[in-house]
């Protein structure tokens, strides 16, 4: 896996993952980003938008994968001991009531090195909710359980991770959802203009904005193994 050469990109995602509780990084790719919605965009030109007040759940970058070690000094592939994976993660909703109440579950394929005796493997996850891709709101740390009976080589876990946001934070101002959703013709004043590069809508939208990131809580070694690797 190549790296982006792209300094601004580096420090843009060092900082996200420090704020999601995550050891600052030097190198580091593009995070995640969503693109949701409610609100129908239409400026007459066939430009449609759908916007949910729901938050996007997904995994930060390099954070979807976690590897231990038989030795903490050591990352070489022979001192591999358990490596796993988060899959499947999905999402519900409920957006009918005042608090959004958004559940991710999702599922742990492990793999350990020496398949010697049953064994249990705890490994650290978190659930971070972020507003317009910089602020935290929220975050807890959970542990997903694998156990590997004896002789087994590969197990499956599962897990999920629940959060509450609040559905007026989640929801575009009036003024903002009208200033998008007018029908612009040609010929009109601001006909060439586009909405959402204007800056107080941007910034509307980025306030009304929710993420549910979930991922493996890494120690910097780890986070910095997965970067590299």
């Amino acid at each position: 896996m190549s790296l982006p050469q792209s300094k601004t990109a580096s420090r843009r995602v060092a900082s996200r993952l420090a704020q999601i509780g995550l050891p600052l990084m030097v190198l580091a790719v593009a995070g995640c980003s969503s693109n949701k919605g409610e609100l129908v965009v239409d400026d007459s030109v066939g430009v449609t938008a759908l916007r949910s007040p729901c938050p996007v759940v997904e995994v930060p970058d390099y954070t979807g994968d976690i590897t231990t070690f038989t030795a903490p000094d050591r990352t070489d592939s022979g001192a591999i001991d358990v490596t796993a994976t988060i899959t499947n993660l999905r999402s519900t909703c409920d957006d009918g009531t005042p608090k959004l109440y958004t559940v991710a579950t999702f599922d742990v394929l492990a793999r350990r090195s020496d398949t010697r005796g049953a064994r249990r493997v705890e490994l650290p996850f978190f659930s971070t909710v972020m507003r317009g891709g910089t602020t935290v709101i929220a975050k807890r740390v959970g542990t997903v359980v694998v156990d590997f009976a004896d002789g087994q080589e590969r197990a499956t876990a599962h897990a999920q991770a629940a959060s509450y946001v609040d559905r007026t934070e989640a929801t575009l101002p009036e003024e903002i959802r009208n200033r998008l959703s007018r029908k612009r013709r040609a010929g009109d004043a601001d006909a060439a203009i586009d909405p959402l590069a204007q800056p107080d809508v941007r910034a509307a939208l980025a306030r009304a904005t929710f993420e549910q990131l979930v991922g493996f809580q890494l120690t910097e070694r780890q986070l910095a193994y997965n970067a590299t690797r």
